[in-house]
């Protein structure tokens, strides 16, 4: 091997980098924790990372339709939540029709853009070239894919009037304050069970992520009602 000419070692050297780089491609483009890695390289993994992606990844195949996530702050639960896996999700399903709900309408865009603009990364359309952001549809709360489909970002009492989501993702819709205030928490609940639950498509997916502050928020009231007949699950 020490008789292997420069320029020879040079194009091996290259070959096993674009061998590497292809094959961290592929599994980036088909499982959710290695796009997250992939587009994130300083991401410390925990156990708890490795527990949220492989239900992401059961929500993309259609295996599961209705999911809570459960967890304290600043264990980035936000960050794979409403950032990273709407991102994986119109990647994976550009034709889908995707609703981001947050405490207020600025996190909410807040999100909304971060996500317009991994779309638009040339390190995103690598792995997913077939998505790509319609010319006439680039806002930060509301943009659309070439494919036809749809991403719509709102923040908690918004109205969602002609809006259906094939997948609704709330993030952290009742806050610390929130859960304080007996009204704060009975108008969360309405607009949960008048809004975003009635927008949900024919066999859509629905996921909620919180801080768990009191036992009767909404999802503690989601987990109470499944003893109910064809109650979610």
């Amino acid at each position: 091997m020490n008789n292997i000419p420069d320029d020879v070692a040079a194009e091996l050297a290259r070959l096993e980098y674009r061998k590497a780089l292809l094959e961290a491609q592929e599994r980036a483009s088909s499982s959710f924790l290695d796009f997250c890695q992939y587009v994130w390289p300083e991401m410390l993994v925990g156990d708890h990372h490795r527990e949220i992606a492989e239900k992401f990844d059961r929500v993309v195949s259609g295996e599961c339709k209705r999911l809570i996530i459960a967890m304290p702050p600043r264990h980035g639960k936000s960050q794979m939540g409403s950032y990273l896996f709407p991102a994986y999700l119109m990647g994976k399903l550009p034709q889908s029709k995707l609703i981001v709900g947050s405490h207020t309408a600025e996190l909410a865009q807040r999100f909304g853009r971060m996500i317009r603009n991994l779309v638009d990364d040339e390190k995103y359309k690598e792995l997913f070239p077939n998505t790509v952001l319609a010319a006439d549809s680039k806002a930060a709360g509301r943009w659309a894919t070439s494919q036809g489909g749809e991403a719509f970002f709102i923040g908690k009492g918004g109205a969602m009037t002609g809006r259906g989501g094939d997948i609704i993702i709330l993030d952290d819709i009742l806050d610390e304050q929130d859960a304080i205030s007996d009204t704060a928490m009975e108008n969360t609940w309405e607009w949960y069970t008048s809004g975003p639950r009635q927008r949900l498509q024919p066999n859509g997916a629905i996921i909620l992520i919180n801080t768990r502050w009191k036992t009767d928020d909404v999802a503690g009231r989601l987990l109470k009602a499944q003893s109910q007949l064809k109650a979610d699950q």
